[in-house]
């Protein structure tokens, strides 16, 4: 939870030794030196344009029933642009199903950092040959060495990747991106050096790219191709409170395209994926006047790994990308939930007193999760002997756990190193023991600083690092917090100083360089965002004598913007000669130094942006051996390829400011292409003092995305639900709707889990030849029949909302079934006073609720179930669902119900082996269109059904129907 300010102090640091002259500090040889004579050498050794690199030839190719390996040769002199170019390369295509096509370059001597098996693993070979099946053909030139992907289908079309030089603008050509000379395209040959490797792909005019992140981006979920030249996606993991247009937590270099034939009426996607754990820029660019945008990848080390996927709608892409990196973990009912936290609880009893609140106001409360105020010492594994002790926090967790609620502690990743010979730390003393920690390059342990003082970092490729981190995980519950599942912060990973600041320095220092927020020095006190306190007074509240206090102008803008190196010689790695756009500069800054070095002798560089998924393995891991036959609950915020097996995500330190609430939809959507669905924000907003109406649309819009949890920082206005009337109102009404909805939620997490499909979608991927739905981010869908429309602007009483279909859709409205009224370009301007969020149903939808939604979601689970259908013009009507304990991992016994209604008639099927103790209690069919003269249940003439004819709305009450067998009912 390092906030803006503390990211404005290392920006500060680093202009101050800018304006003095001051070398930045790097950690080379355990910080001995300032010195780094590699990077010195830089520009003499090398040219920094890559106008003369000569790309590569291919030769040697052997083709099998698999795919093809060939050699690839340096096709001239060396250019040395960045690096030193590889003299020889080898080319592996393989076509590995029907679906999914790879291909790898890679230096033919194996010294650059590939990722481990044992780290992510792949799908095995191929023992199927699809190279005559597949609908993804590889095509090649030999001279120069280049390659696009065509489709077996449309072989004519436009290929969905291209690095030939006749399908790219002619270099050079300017800076693109005006105010950055870096976007100058000096030449598109295939550059592969040992710290910089260039790889570029022309792109549709304008293209629709989705993915590629983290990020939360200006232009919205649909990336930045072309206004201002483009846009610029850094590979980094990096601690910083949410920017924009900037690198973040998370890497995911995966973008899916959409591409739509107006002439035929016809639309496909696709997707692209560079498995590389490397620090990265990817370009999305196009050069003025040019007739075709591009995707342009730098990298500073590792191999280009590509993997494509034919799609060819958007869910199956990221179905085809999930059952590459691995689909996402079973998540246990309870996890939806909703959940409270903040930065500030400063005990114990102050935490019971939120639960106590919560329940006092009828609000639903899940699970309750405490910060750092939880540890002594802001130690990991620890709490506070006064304020948390031990024997009070298990009782207070087991007295959760007696009324159906749950507990979640933060748990950091830097472990405290005792500051003397007498400070007994048990987790340092065991992972000191066992070798878990990250060294410098000397073998002594790096030593950073966070919130405990002087730290160590766990090294996840050592080999005794699962076993201490299990037993540090273990013994931390035993003595007394016993957790249901774990929040992961700080993993990207963060470090207060640059560099092993520790070693030789007085480890008695716990200070941190900055006041904590809320202490003197560093007091939130500033108003809500768009309040001015010289109009309306003092208070800040959201109104003063009935009169609205947020204005418009208020609104505050927000800026926009093998063993691999540690094996090789000749290489910098505190200073890659391509510096990427590092938000913050030095790659070391906030972080690890870049040499730090792992087991195995991987350097930092190399591995970086795995460290926060290695740590989020290791805690599923060490949950199922802790909590066996138990689905982990793990929240982290660093995330990389296959972080969805191990855990889930929050969006990160967001702000109390409306701009944010509509950066949440973005955050969800990106994150369910990155197989990471059970994602949500900081609701109401993290840094800074929220106000009532923003935290009342928050509680909305928060009710309708996969995790759902209020939390902010330390020293700011308290945020908890109950604080304000309208809020609690609108959070009771809102909570009670999705918990209703937690059959639907079960289900489509049920499908991502076995098949990767995503469960919150973006407009377009249902309507994918809908072109104006293609920019659209204002509005979302919950699997495919829920459509959301939140209000995401100060003091207004109506949205606007967009309703997909093009006029042969029907939409009605969730809370009163009526029918919207759209207008010819297929909009309708919709009621939203505060405390309501728009919500409506998909004609032809069948959806399976809860009839009675409880406190607690065991309670709404307990109670009988209800069945909406929907019915489309046509009188037809679908849905499934999916049931089983919520609880087990995997699932051992399930059942699905599958509901199809056509013309008068609606029959439910039921298949599984878990016994469904819940009886469905009532039946709601929408678009009846005739008064029914008789209506039957299974056969039986029901007595107890109403039918109101202005809204063509059938009940069928009072039923006690058994969900293990079929049933029928017609009308």
């Amino acid at each position: 939870m390092v906030w803006f300010s503390l990211g404005l102090c290392f920006v500060v640091a680093r202009l101050f030794s800018r304006v003095l002259g001051i070398r930045p500090f790097h950690s080379q040889d355990v910080l001995v030196s300032e010195a780094d004579p590699i990077a010195e050498s830089d520009a003499t050794h090398f040219s920094k344009n890559v106008s003369s690199c000569p790309g590569y030839l291919l030769n040697f190719l052997q083709e099998s029933r698999f795919g093809l390996v060939a050699q690839l040769s340096l096709a001239g002199a060396p250019c040395n642009a960045f690096g030193t170019d590889f003299e020889d390369l080898t080319i592996q295509v393989t076509y590995e199903t029907d679906s999914r096509l790879r291909v790898r370059i890679a230096d033919s001597g194996n010294k650059q950092f590939t990722i481990p098996e044992s780290v992510i693993a792949r799908p095995p070979p191929p023992t199927t040959s699809f190279t005559h099946s597949s609908d993804l053909v590889f095509n090649y030139e030999p001279s120069p060495f280049s390659f696009w992907i065509t489709r077996r289908s449309n072989p004519d079309a436009t290929p969905l990747f291209d690095t030939r030089f006749s399908s790219l603008p002619k270099p050079p050509l300017a800076p693109v991106i005006p105010d950055d000379n870096s976007t100058a395209l000096d030449g598109f040959s295939l550059v592969f050096e040992d710290q910089y490797l260039q790889l570029t792909s022309s792109l549709p005019l304008d293209a629709n790219i989705y993915g590629l992140g983290e990020v939360i981006a200006s232009s919205g979920f649909r990336r930045n191709v072309a206004s201002n030249g483009g846009s610029i996606q850094t590979l980094w993991a990096r601690d910083i409170a949410d920017p924009i247009d900037q690198n973040m937590y998370g890497n995911h270099p995966v973008y899916v395209e959409h591409r739509f034939n107006e002439t035929t009426n016809e639309a496909q996607s696709h997707g692209v994926f560079l498995f590389s754990s490397s620090g990265a820029d990817i370009l999305l660019l196009t050069p003025p006047g040019a007739s075709q945008s591009l995707v342009q990848y730098r990298m500073i080390g590792g191999v280009f790994d590509f993997y494509f996927f034919s799609g060819p709608t958007p869910h199956a892409v990221i179905e085809q990308y999930g059952a590459l990196v691995g689909l996402p973990s079973w998540i246990p009912s309870w996890a939806f939930g909703f959940h409270l936290c903040r930065w500030g609880y400063i005990s114990i009893n102050e935490t019971m007193d939120q639960v106590q609140a919560m329940r006092a106001a009828n609000i639903p409360l899940e699970v309750m999760w405490n910060d750092i105020d939880l540890y002594h010492a802001f130690r990991d594994f620890t709490s506070d002997p006064v304020s948390f002790p031990g024997d009070a926090m298990r009782a207070f967790i087991q007295e959760l756990a007696s009324n159906n609620q749950h507990y979640i502690p933060i748990l950091d990743a830097a472990v405290p190193h005792p500051t003397n010979a007498t400070d007994v730390y048990d987790p340092y003393i065991r992972g000191h023991e066992l070798d878990t920690f990250v060294k410098n390059p000397d073998g002594s342990e790096y030593i950073g600083k966070v919130w405990p003082g002087y730290t160590v970092f766990p090294d996840w490729f050592a080999d005794d690092t699962q076993q201490w981190w299990t037993e540090s995980l273990k013994n931390w519950s035993d003595e007394g917090v016993e957790y249901s599942g774990i929040w992961l912060d700080m993993n990207e990973i963060s470090s207060f100083c640059q560099g092993s600041c520790g070693t030789g320095a007085d480890l008695s220092d716990t200070s941190v360089p900055f006041p904590l927020p809320g202490s003197p020095g560093a007091l939130v006190t500033d108003y809500p965002e768009c309040y001015d306190s010289s109009v309306s007074g003092p208070s800040g509240n959201f109104t003063v004598n009935g009169a609205l206090t947020c204005t418009d102008s208020n609104i505050q803008a927000l800026l926009k913007r093998g063993e691999g190196a540690g094996g090789e010689q000749g290489v910098s790695l505190n200073a890659p000669p391509y510096a990427i756009h590092n938000g913050i500069g030095d790659l070391s800054i906030n972080t690890l130094a870049t040499n730090a070095t792992h087991a195995g002798g991987f350097a930092e560089l190399d591995v970086h942006n795995m460290w926060g998924m290695m740590e989020e393995k290791a805690t599923h891991l060490a949950l199922q051996q802790l909590q066996p036959g138990k689905r982990p609950v793990i929240i982290a915020r660093s995330t990389f390829p296959s972080s969805g097996k191990w855990a889930g995500h929050w969006l990160g330190d967001n702000f109390s400011k409306w701009e944010y609430l509509y950066y949440n939809i973005q955050g969800i959507l990106q994150f369910q292409i990155f197989q990471i669905p059970f994602v949500g924000a900081d609701t109401c907003g993290f840094n800074g003092n929220t106000d009532e109406e923003l935290c009342n649309r928050w509680m909305q819009l928060s009710a309708f995305v996969p995790f759902y949890r209020n939390h902010n920082e330390r020293g700011a206005l308290s945020q908890e639900p109950y604080r304000w009337d309208s809020v609690a109102n609108a959070s009771r009404t809102a909570i009670a709707t999705r918990y209703t909805l937690l059959p639907y939620w079960t289900s489509l997490f049920a499908n991502a889990s076995l098949r990767g499909t995503p469960p919150v979608r973006a407009l377009w991927y249902e309507f994918p030849t809908e072109a104006e739905l293609f920019s659209v981010d204002k509005q979302f869908l919950v699997g495919a029949d829920i459509l959301v429309t939140p209000v995401l602007t100060p003091n207004v009483s109506t949205v606007e909302g967009i309703f997909p279909g093009r006029g042969q859709v029907t939409w009605r409205d969730y809370y009163t079934h009526k029918v919207v009224d759209v207008s010819s370009n297929g909009t309708a301007t919709l009621s939203a006073p505060l405390g309501h969020i728009n919500v409506h149903i998909r004609g032809g939808s069948a959806l399976l609720l809860h009839a009675n939604p409880g406190y607690t979601t065991t309670e709404t689970r307990g109670g009988p179930f209800s069945l909406l259908v929907s019915l489309e013009s046509n009188e037809h009507a679908f849905g499934t669902a999916y049931i089983d304990d919520g609880v087990t991992n995997p699932p051992t016994e399930s059942r699905n119900l599958t509901f199809s209604a056509t013309a008068g008639h609606l029959a439910i099927s039921s298949n599984g082996n878990f016994a469904v103790e819940q009886k469905l209690q009532q039946i709601t069919i929408l678009g009846v269109t005739a008064d029914p003269t008789d209506v039957s249940v299974s056969g039986i003439t029901a007595e107890n059904w109403q039918f109101i004819p202005e809204l063509q709305k059938l009940v069928i009450y009072n039923l006690a129907l058994d969900l293990n067998g079929a049933q029928t009912v017609s009308w």
